[in-house]
Parts: C-alpha cells; structure tokens; sequence
C-alpha cells in the first residue's frame, strides 16, 4: 500500500493524510524502504500493485531515477491502481477491462514494451481478495482469457502480479464452503488452463494441447520454498507469474530456465515472519517474485525433457509436479482405519491413502499403483489405488513408527509419519511435549473428550498438517492412553 499525502476521500482508514499513522514522516520512511527493496533486486522491469494514484507513484520514482518509463492505471471507484516502471521503453499500454458489475473493480494493465527490435507484453494483475468467493476472480480470469483469444498462439507475453490465487487453488478451496462458489471452478488454474484434468501444465507437456494453456513458474521451486506471504503458519503463494508457449518457441523472447525465484533476503524478516508494514517499520506483507527472460535461444534443461519415473515416496515429496499411476513396490501398511491407511516403503517416507485402501490389510506388504495423488491443504495424500498384488505380511510392522522422543515431530519431513511412545499434556487442542514444544491436535470425528491438563500416552498418532500447521491427528480410542 503506497499512498499520497493528498486526501481524496477512498483512502483506507490507516492512510488518511497527516494522521498519527500517515504523515510526511511515515511516508518518506516507506518511500526509503520500497526503494530499498527495488534497487537491491535490481530488475529491469516491475509490476507493483497496490499504489493509490500516480502522485504516489511518482514520489517513488524520485528515489528510483533508473526507471524512466512508467505506466499507471486505476479505477477511480477503487482505492489502488497497479502500476508498472520499465528501463525500456514502454511503446503501447491498454486497459483490459473486467465484464463485472462491481464497480470497485480494477482492471488489468496490458503494457507492451520494446526491448532492441523485439517486443513483450506484460499483464499486471490485482484480482479481488479472498473476502469475496471464487465467483469474483474468475471474472478476472474470463475476461482476461477472452483478451489472450485475441492474440496469436505464439506471442509474447507475461501475466503476473496479485492474483489472490495459490498456484494450486483447485486442491485446498475445493472444500472451503465461504470461497467454493463456482462449483470447484478456479480463475487462476481452470479457466486460465495451468491446469489440464486436475494435473499441471509444465514446459515438457505445453505443446502436447491445442487450446491455450499456461505454465505457472512456482512448480520450479521445491515445495517447501513455495510462498511469497504468511498468514498464521500457512503459507501462500498469490502472486504468480505465468508463461504461454510463445516464450517456450526460440523467437523473440524466452524464459531462462530455472530464474523463478523469491526475492527473500533477511531484512524482509522478523522475528521469522515477513516484515509487513506497521505504523512506522517494515517493508509489506508480500514478497517481491522474479523470473528472468532473454533475447537468446531458449534451451530447455534435460531435467525437465520427460517427466521422471518415480518408485518411492521419497522422491514423490520432493518432486516439482504430482505424478499420478506411480507404481510402487514393497509398499507395508503400518496402520488402518476403516477405509483409510499410512503406507510406507520401508527406510523411506509415508503417505496418506484417504477413502480407498478398502483392500488393504495392516500389516502386509504389497506392490500397487497411486492413480491420484493430490496436496490438500499441504499434505500429501492418495485418493485411489489400482492393481494392487499382496506380497507377504509383515508380523512386526510397528517397527517403522517413529519414537516421538527421539525425532523432532514438528519437523516437515516427518508428515504422514505414524509417531509413538511419547507423553504428553493436554491444553485447549494442544499437546504440550517433554521439551516444552507444543504441537496441535486433531481428533477425528470427536470420538473422546480430553481432560483439560490431563497426561496421555501417544501410542499411535497421525503426523498430518492443517493449514500449514503440523498437527497430530488421532483416529481410534486406542491411539491414546490417559496417564492420571
């Protein structure tokens, strides 16, 4: 949020010109440390969303002289525009207006710009916040889409900014009653097709499609550096950028390879949390992504000419896309309830079968086939398996739960993990641990109230996360023990 000292009536409540919370002296620090951020990254063009006029943008630019070129556009129902400031020459800019009734809607700024003899487009996007449902942004998405059918199949161009959309959207709002309006329909992965049947569009599969997709340049990272906001302990990843084939086909423009980064350094921190803006201190509540294009001949890396044949779970969790119809060998179910189950390769990682491990017996080792392996709310989870054949039963298969007092249970890589042998204090859907840890807890279905600083004994729980959260997550009476 960027805004000036003159009072134009839409400001929020914390931006109103020479109030305690924004005057010429906590501008001028906001201006010295937006400033700080752009000049350390050191791009060469940006798409800033959030500035409310471009009187505000321009006192930016004062403390960033290197960007000459400079585009801002606004609906003047709304409290902020986008803008976006360029090295190069900016040669054409059009608004993209959004077929909506809200008139606080903001449109998309199209900015094409010359660099030498060649040309991109660039489509800065603010889409409505997460306080209105789905329906809201697929607007956007629509209307943007509608646009892009005008272009040709091989242009260039780049969408980015604040979509309000994680990269994966269709797998955690699916089941989210306030925002899944539009029938599990998303903006940013069905209607803008990042997504084709529920799996992601990469650079090896961009050109197998007739229609228009796009590739979304957050499936480079690994999934634990996926997030460019925190909210609580979930993390997030709105602002994207996204790429069509065009800059995949050695013309013009190309993506490098592999540049999709988060401009993190540790002065955006605090306290292990983003430094947002507050009063007088920090930075914003985002950080800044970045990716890098070239005039050069676009190589593709050889690690991403096929996708990777897996055969164990370890792999899986690191992986840049979800594979489906993994074959997996030596597979042991190390626990059970009614139609759902933790599999586990022995000396390798867990995975949760939710509502189809129907045919499976605790305790026995099998070769069988993921055919839907999905991430709902940041844990790994298998939704149905197929050719399954029993190999032998395992009489010990306790031995590949985790000792609770011997691992960090809130460590990631331990989630889908079967923990046991530990004491713990209950307090307000908390375990409180030995070393004075404290790890949440979900009890499936309610089936047991806990005494409220009553001691139990973890004989078996569930290491799963929700919301971006590690919990524990019990399934049976028989998982716990009271201890007094």
């Amino acid at each position: 949020n960027l805004f000036d000292m003159t009072n134009n009536g839409t400001e929020y409540k914390e931006y109103r010109p020479n109030t305690k919370t924004w005057n010429n002296k906590t501008l001028a620090i906001k201006l010295k440390n937006i400033s700080q951020v752009i000049n350390d990254m050191n791009a060469d063009i940006l798409a800033l969303q959030e500035i409310e006029t471009k009187q505000a943008l321009k006192l930016l630019l004062k403390h960033i002289p290197q960007y000459k070129y400079y585009k801002f556009l606004k609906n003047p129902n709304s409290t902020i525009g986008v803008a976006l400031i360029s090295k190069y020459p900016i040669i054409k800019t059009k608004a993209i207006k959004i077929d909506s009734t809200d008139k606080y809607i903001r449109p998309i700024l199209e900015v094409t710009i010359k660099i030498k003899d060649k040309t991109v487009k660039i489509f800065n996007n603010h889409w409505r916040s997460k306080r209105a449902s789905e329906s809201k942004r697929i607007e956007y998405a629509i209307s943007l889409k509608k646009y892009l059918r005008t272009l040709k199949r091989n242009e260039d161009y780049i969408l980015l900014g604040d979509f309000n959309s994680n990269y994966n959207e269709f797998v955690d709002f699916v089941n989210n009653k306030k925002l899944n309006n539009t029938y599990g329909i998303t903006g940013i992965n069905h209607i803008l097709n990042t997504i084709i049947d529920n799996k992601f569009i990469l650079q090896s599969t961009m050109k197998l499609f007739d229609k228009q997709v796009l590739y979304n340049l957050w499936l480079e990272l690994q999934r634990k550096k996926r997030y460019s906001t925190m909210f609580g302990n979930q993390r997030d990843t709105p602002d994207n950028i996204l790429l069509p084939i065009g800059l995949f086909d050695n013309q013009n423009i190309s993506y490098k390879d592999n540049s999709f980064k988060v401009f993190n350094p540790k002065y955006l921190y605090r306290n292990k949390r983003i430094f947002k803006w507050a009063k007088t201190k920090g930075y914003s509540d985002h950080l800044p992504v970045m990716a890098t294009f070239t005039t050069k001949k676009f190589k593709l890396l050889k690690s991403q000419k096929q996708i990777k044949k897996i055969f164990n779970l370890k792999d899986l969790y690191a992986c840049e896309d979800l594979v489906d119809n993994l074959r997996l060998k030596n597979v042991v179910v190390i626990y059970k309830n009614k139609n759902n189950a933790i599999l586990k390769q022995p000396n390798g990682r867990a995975i949760y079968a939710y509502h189809c491990a129907k045919k499976l017996k605790l305790g026995y080792m099998y070769d069988l086939t993921l055919d839907n392996i999905v991430l709902y709310n940041g844990l790994l989870e298998v939704k149905r398996i197929s050719n399954i054949i029993k190999k032998k039963k395992i009489i010990n298969y306790k031995k590949f739960f985790y000792d609770g007092t011997k691992i960090d249970i809130l460590d990631p890589k331990y989630t889908n993990e079967i923990v046991t042998g530990f004491e713990v204090t209950y307090k307000k859907r908390y375990l409180y641990l030995a070393n004075n840890k404290k790890i949440r807890l979900f009890i499936a279905k309610r089936f047991i109230k806990l005494k409220q600083n009553g001691k139990y004994l973890i004989k078996s729980g569930h290491l799963s996360i929700y919301k971006g959260q590690i919990q524990i997550t019990i399934y049976k009476k028989s998982d716990l023990r009271q201890l007094d």
